[in-house]
């Protein structure tokens, strides 16, 4: 009997501390009222009494009994304390075993959702607390610690060949801790899964309730007479229809369009242009078609079609790339008579192969006109004058000449050759004035540019000729023998880099005035504007390439300090103290009075044979070995403005006219070249460079052509010197 009231004593109080609270109004069941029998545990110490809260709160299933608490707390606590007198009557002991026997045996029995423990962090991420040892906090603000899991892949692998609930068994990822799912929260997932309700009880085919029959009754449902507003136009609705008349009248509303009647399916391909660019595939590129057949693929072709003997051997050794048939011509009487292709397969199939494999691209083809590439320059006729013919030719020199300079008047022309002799023309007559012989070839003539002093400088070897040619104005040539002998030496020379010489009396014959010599061979010599200054360049490495020679006090110095290359050719500039040095690859320009470099020009050519300045200064035009004629402006940059290809051989001179827009260049391929070089004096207008002539008369000569261009100080004229030994005058 005691055992038996033991286990019913024991039974209701595991069941009333694991179930949840009730409210206070919700009426006891009738099976409960052995309850108030272990009201005596109620006696018990606080610590035991921890115990029940504890399992009560861990064994909630939701957080909604939270809201309910306060009421069911109060009415638990009245009954407590109403049964507590009655339960005192009772045995102490017997209350305090049962409830040790109760504590033991649910502990015992509990199953893991009754110890889960409730992770109170609320709705926040869980990645917060990635970085942390703990994943929440309890009920009683004890932090809730990640269990170890220090086991690898390989662990993981063998509890999924050994444990057999692997597949059922799933982390909580509010504790970090591994659940079992029992099998009716599996069959829920399941569900879930398959797209069923979560309730198998629930039946979403049950019967539909009709509301209202579908017979026709006799009372309606309702007998209401009708109001008077049912006969009365609508205020409110003539006002809506008069604001859709305005609406229609000021064009915010317009009538619907008629409904299309073609049907919505269409040929997509239809109206394509197989040949448009913006088709269905912006880069389809039409398979090429075969070839039709012709003439030779006729069963009966014309007798032309067949192959003789001959030629059956010669395509038979050809290689099968190299016919230009793949197969013999062959004639039959009737189409009955022709045999079965027994290539056909095999065309077939490389037909296949070459729609398949060949790579096709469409090149965009931009259609420009030709005419529209090249630049709208204006017509030679509007760019005249400038020498368009062949007016004289100088005949006398045997050999080759070099060289040839022009007066400033413009009515001598004096010129040099191999045949060691300088020779005076008059520009008018073709008729040679005097002819001096130097012993030597000359390679370089240069008349002064001033007016008032008549004086040719001439390069022969290692010396410098100044000669009086004693041409025109008697009083100019006594004028200038009168300055070259008011030289009164100094009675102490000064050590320099050439001397000079006095010419003897029988030199002096023959127009010799002065002899500088250098001790290098000399190629170029070339007046300063002033015409008492002149400089040589000497074939020779070193510093002392370039030398400058002043002819009123008769010295003569070494601008420079080091060579940067071999120099090729020097000149003046025509208004500023600038020299212009020109080496095989670039052109440097010094300023004289400060004694520095002022500017570098790179001309991008292999060698440099020639160069010429602008009579204005801003611009200067340089001529290669490699068949460029280069122009520069100064102002703009230190790299060409233009680079000219026009001859088709290496480049000999090069020349600017000084009054006209005219420059000329001369080449070995025996032309003469003239451009239109028009400079403006705007700034922000580059120069017109339009070529309007090529001249041609010399004839090559040892592979040379054109040796040297000058134009005529007045007149648009130009002199040219040949290999063919003549001098040919163009106007």
């Amino acid at each position: 009997m005691a055992g038996a009231r033991d286990l019913g004593l024991v039974a209701p109080v595991a069941r009333g501390l694991s179930a949840k609270r009730r409210p206070a109004f919700e009426p006891e069941p009738e099976p409960e009222k052995p309850f108030l029998l272990r009201d005596p545990a109620s006696s018990l110490s606080d610590s035991e009494e921890s115990v029940f809260s504890g399992l009560e709160d861990s064994g909630s299933d939701s957080s909604e009994d939270n809201d309910d608490g306060g009421e069911d707390d109060i009415s638990c606590d009245k009954g407590h304390s109403r049964t507590e007198g009655q339960a005192q009557t009772g045995s102490p002991g017997l209350g305090t075993e049962m409830v040790r026997s109760s504590s033991r045996d649910e502990y015992q029995e509990d199953s893991s959702d009754e110890e889960d423990i409730r992770n109170t962090v609320g709705n926040v991420p869980l990645e917060w607390y990635d970085d942390f040892p703990h994943v929440g906090y309890d009920l009683d603000g004890r932090r809730i610690y990640k269990p170890l899991r220090t086991r690898d892949e390989l662990d993981q692998f063998l509890d999924k060949m050994d444990d057999p609930d692997f597949w059922r068994t799933v982390q909580d990822r509010m504790t970090g801790r591994d659940l079992r799912l029992t099998d009716e929260q599996v069959a829920l997932v399941q569900r879930l899964q398959r797209g069923q309700f979560g309730d198998m009880g629930f039946n979403p085919y049950e019967p539909a309730v009709d509301f209202f029959s579908g017979d026709v009754m006799i009372h309606p449902v309702t007998n209401r007479p009708a109001d008077k507003r049912s006969f009365i136009p609508s205020l409110v609705e003539k006002e809506k229809v008069s604001r859709m008349v305005h609406a229609i009248k000021m064009g915010w509303i317009q009538p619907r369009r008629p409904r299309d009647s073609t049907p919505s399916f269409y040929d997509l391909w239809a109206q394509e242009d197989p040949n448009a660019v913006l088709g269905r595939h912006r880069m389809h590129v039409p398979a090429p078609k075969l070839a039709l057949p012709g003439h030779a693929e006729s069963y009966n072709p014309p007798p032309e079609y067949l192959l003789s003997e001959e030629e059956r051997l010669a395509w038979g050794q050809q290689e099968p790339g190299e016919r230009k048939l793949n197969f013999l011509p062959q004639k039959f009487p009737s189409l009955r008579a022709v045999p079965a292709y027994s290539r056909f397969i095999q065309e077939r199939f490389e037909r296949c192969l070459d729609l398949y494999l060949c790579p096709r691209q469409r090149k965009m083809r931009v259609n420009v006109d030709p005419e529209d590439l090249i630049p709208k320059l204006p017509r030679p006729r509007d760019l005249q004058p400038f020498p368009t013919c062949q007016a004289l030719v100088y005949r006398g020199h045997s050999d080759l000449v070099r060289c040839l300079s022009v007066s400033p008047g413009g009515q001598w022309l004096a010129s040099g050759s191999d045949d060691g002799s300088l020779r005076l023309w008059e520009v008018a007559t073709a008729r040679c004035m005097k002819t001096v012989p130097v012993g030597g070839v000359v390679r370089s003539v240069a008349w002064n540019p001033n007016p008032a002093i008549c004086l040719v400088a001439a390069a022969l070897d290692d010396t410098v000729l100044l000669l009086n040619p004693a041409l025109g104005d008697r009083l100019l040539v006594s004028s200038t023998d009168q300055l070259l002998g008011a030289f009164t030496p100094p009675e102490e020379p000064a050590l320099q880099p050439a001397q000079w010489l006095e010419a003897t009396e029988e030199e002096r014959q023959r127009s010799l005035r002065l002899r500088i010599c250098h001790g290098k061979p000399v190629t170029q010599v070339t007046w300063h504007r002033h015409g008492d200054y002149l400089a040589v360049v000497l074939a020779t490495p070193g510093h002392t390439q370039v030398l400058i020679h002043q002819l009123s006090r008769r010295r003569s110095q070494s601008p420079f300090r080091r060579s940067h290359g071999q120099v090729q050719c020097v000149a003046f500039h025509p208004t500023r103290p600038f020299l212009l040095v020109a080496s095989q690859r670039s052109v440097r320009v010094y300023h004289l009075l400060r004694q520095e470099l002022t500017k570098k020009l790179m001309p991008n050519c292999k060698w440099v044979s020639s160069m010429a300045v602008h009579p204005a200064g801003d611009n200067i035009i340089c001529g290669s070995y490699d068949s460029k004629l280069v122009w520069f402006d100064l102002d703009l940059s230190t790299k060409p403005y233009k680079v000219l290809r026009h001859h088709k051989k290496a480049l000999r001179a090069v020349a600017f006219h000084p009054r006209y827009p005219l420059f000329a260049s001369s080449s070995d391929d025996g032309t003469i070249i003239v451009c239109h070089g028009m400079v403006y004096n705007d700034l922000l207008q580059n120069p017109l460079l339009v070529p309007v002539k090529v001249l041609k008369g010399h004839t090559l000569t040892r592979d040379l052509g054109v040796l040297d261009v000058a134009f005529h100080p007045t007149q648009p004229w130009i002199f040219s010197s040949g290999a063919d030994g003549t001098i040919r005058l163009f106007t």
